[in-house]
Parts: structure tokens; sequence; C-alpha cells
């Protein structure tokens, strides 16, 4: 269980909620005090999850013991977390045990390298938990880079927009911020799923130092995923391309696919299929 990371989970979640995003039933002990802050007060969350005051306020300064599965789940009510935010929750207090081994697995499952070929024409690649690139396609090459002759550390999606960032080679024009916060979340959830890989810990301690956009993400445990991210890609052969970037997690395995796709019928859609 990490009690400081979950206080400061609990705390920043309770802080995004406003007053008038409570259920209408809901009734708050009355208080003398001013409104400091837009969201709930402490008292208010624990009168939603029908816990002590005192107990909520320990867990917010990381001094409480593990909260128990029938606590988590009212507390993740009474603070309208997503069911990203919810598993986020039950890991930072040790509810779902960590995994022993690290974020980077080895065996790229037979049907998903099939679905990866078939993909005529739609850049494409698999990651692991890191984010590594571990398969790819023809297409893929094209649109962002040869990842063959990357080494397998400069083979991650986080690190690839760094360099590209930094040589504007086939790198990103328009706002990376979704990006980032989807980087965020998604590495969020592998360093609490693998706590002590340390190639983990070095990579999000690179990006944050690199993006403001994914150390904001980070600090305020932005771990809702975004299944599709806008790009604004320049590349050097057909020019400046506006194409959207899905995720999907691929069932039974610790692999996500990632498709680059573009609006039916646009330019950007047009320089697609010439890859």
């Amino acid at each position: 269980m990490s009690r400081q990371e979950l206080a400061d989970f609990l705390r920043r979640r309770r802080e995004d909620l406003r007053p008038e995003d409570a259920p209408a039933e809901a009734t708050f002990p009355p208080s003398q005090r001013a409104r400091r802050t837009p969201g709930l007060r402490r008292e208010e969350v624990a009168a939603l999850a029908q816990v002590s005051v005192s107990y909520y306020e320990r867990l917010e300064q990381a001094r409480a013991p593990r909260p128990s599965p029938r606590v988590l789940s009212a507390l993740a009510t009474a603070l309208q977390l997503t069911e990203a935010e919810r598993d986020h929750l039950a890991r930072l207090a040790g509810q779902v045990l960590p995994t022993e081994s690290d974020g980077a697995p080895d065996h790229v499952p037979e049907d998903a390298r099939q679905l990866l070929g078939r993909l005529d024409g739609i850049p494409a690649y698999i990651v692991n938990d890191r984010q590594s690139v571990v398969a790819w396609n023809a297409a893929a090459v094209s649109l962002i880079t040869d990842f063959s002759r990357l080494t397998p550390d400069q083979r991650n999606v986080t690190r690839i927009s760094m360099r590209f960032r930094d040589t504007l080679c086939t790198g990103a024009t328009g706002s990376e911020s979704d990006f980032s916060q989807q980087a965020a979340a998604q590495l969020r959830a592998a360093s609490v799923r693998y706590p002590t890989d340390s190639v983990l810990t070095e990579l999000i301690n690179d990006f944050a130092t690199h993006d403001p956009d994914f150390a904001s993400s980070w600090r305020n445990h932005a771990v809702r995923p975004l299944p599709r991210v806008r790009k604004n890609l320049l590349h050097p052969a057909l020019g400046e391309l506006e194409i959207d970037r899905h995720t999907l997690s691929l069932p039974g395995s610790r692999f996500s696919l990632v498709m680059y796709t573009a609006e039916p019928g646009s330019p950007s859609a047009a320089a697609l299929k010439s890859l």
C-alpha cells in the first residue's frame, strides 16, 4: 500500500468535485468555515462515503490503515471515479497485488501479429506496458520511423516523441497535451502495477523533465485513458497531416494496439493511403 500516493490521489479527486456535482439527495453536515477551494470538503466526502470524518482525514494525511474493499468502493462512488480510477485506487490501497515482473513482456501473441499484418495501409504498432514498441507494420515505418533501426531503449513511444520534438523530424506541430495526458495515464497505471521496474521509473522521470504537460498530468494522477488522440504531424514526404491515434487494449495480454487514421475523404486520409 502506497499511503502517500493514496492520500494525494484522494485529495486531488476530492478537489476536482464541486458541491453542485454531489447527488441531489446528499445532505452535508453544517460548517461554519468559509469554502476556500472549489472542491468538496473532507467532511462532505466522508458523509457521502458513510465513513467517519476522522478516518477520512487520516486517509488524506497518509496515516490511516489500509481501507477495506467496502470502504474503497464507497469512496470511489463518493468521488465519482471512472472504472480506470477505481482500479488505480484499488492498486494504491494494496487491494490488487503488484506484479513481480517488469512492464516489458517479450512474447507478442501470434493472433495480435496477424492482426497487425492485416491492417493494410493503416499505420499500426503494438506496445507493452512501458509503451515500448514490440511489433509494427510497414505503414507505421513509413509514417513514423524505421523501428528496426532503433535500439530497444529508443524503441519507446515516449522516447520517440521526445526525439521528434527535439529534431523536428516528422514531429508534431500541434498541441501535444492530449498525448502527454494519455502517456501519463498509461505509465501511471504501469508504475503502480510494476513498482520495482527501474527502467520504467527512469523513463517516467525523463519524460516528466522533458514535457511539462506530462509532468502536470502525472502530478494530478491522470489515469483516465484517452482512446483517441488527434495529432498534427509534419511528414518529410507527405507534408502536414491531421491524424487520430487510437489505442486498443488487446484482451488477455499485457499489450495494446495503436493505430493511426484520418477523417475519411480528407487530404490526410488520401496521404495515408499513399504510404
